[in-house]
């Protein structure tokens, strides 16, 4: 009894010291950094110090959650379609080998095109509004969750097959069986770097054109010199996708711990 509550408190130490440690370490550089701008007496519109950018985050906290929840509903949109793209996709070319190799060429194909690029066409093509930047999440965001869940579909567990063989399971019930619980993993591992990606998306989509959101909102920072605001700015998209990151791990941790495998 002992050594197992011995057990479980080094677990916990090492989860607590796990997560403070990087607080520790982004503090120090904070601390450098404004060490640095008073050391070096570097002019605000250059570099302003993190006292500043976060006087510019409290003096514009309105107007940036206003931004904030502008992009965040464009990101979550095409994230949201992205997961379900990229399951629907992964799941058929993770069966069919002939759609595999009809497919995989054409989504690396679509990850070579700059989407600095796509941006202004999409503009020209469906407006200003709502839906280009939507879609510039999705191109973003399906790709990692697509390729990573079709790899580890593809990944056979002989022991596993020549059970399933020797029971009579068709070839369906052997992959929905061994290899779609075996690929959760990697599907998550996907949806994990897509999230990041999406509030990135919704702001270069916003770059080309808009009315609201961080991407406008950071650009008119820029082109009136407010650094400390542009810096504030980024700020918030840091925190948003660290949050989102780790709101994905605690749904990926609950999933696979209870999910039923059918």
């Amino acid at each position: 009894m002992k050594k197992s509550e011995n057990t479980g408190q080094k677990k916990k130490y090492r989860e607590l010291r796990s997560n403070i440690i990087p607080v520790f370490v982004m503090a120090l550089l904070v601390l450098l950094w404004q060490a640095a701008v008073d050391l070096f007496r570097i002019q605000p519109f250059i570099l302003p110090g993190p006292i500043k950018v976060f006087k510019a985050l409290y003096d514009e906290r309105s107007l940036l959650l206003t931004h904030t929840l502008v992009t965040m509903r464009e990101a979550f949109t095409g994230f949201g379609i992205a997961i379900v793209l990229g399951i629907i996709f992964g799941l058929l070319m993770g069966y069919f080998k002939y759609v595999r190799m009809a497919l995989y060429p054409i989504f690396v194909i679509s990850q070579t095109i700059p989407l600095i690029i796509l941006a202004p066409l999409f503009a020209i093509w469906f407006g200003f509004g709502f839906l280009p930047k939507v879609l510039i999440v999705v191109l973003m965001c399906f790709f990692p969750i697509t390729v990573t869940f079709t790899q580890d579909l593809i990944k056979s567990d002989e022991d596993m097959d020549n059970i399933l063989k020797v029971m009579g399971a068709s070839k369906w019930k052997s992959f929905r069986l061994a290899r779609i619980p075996q690929a959760l993993h990697g599907l998550f591992s996907g949806i994990k770097i897509a999230v990041t990606y999406s509030i990135t998306g919704a702001v270069i989509s916003e770059w080309v054109g808009a009315k609201e959101g961080l991407g406008i909102y950071m650009t008119r920072a820029m082109t009136s010199f407010r650094t400390a605001v542009l810096f504030a700015d980024v700020a918030i998209i840091v925190v948003v996708s660290l949050v989102l990151y780790r709101l994905v791990e605690i749904v990926e941790n609950k999933f696979i711990k209870n999910i039923d495998y059918f």
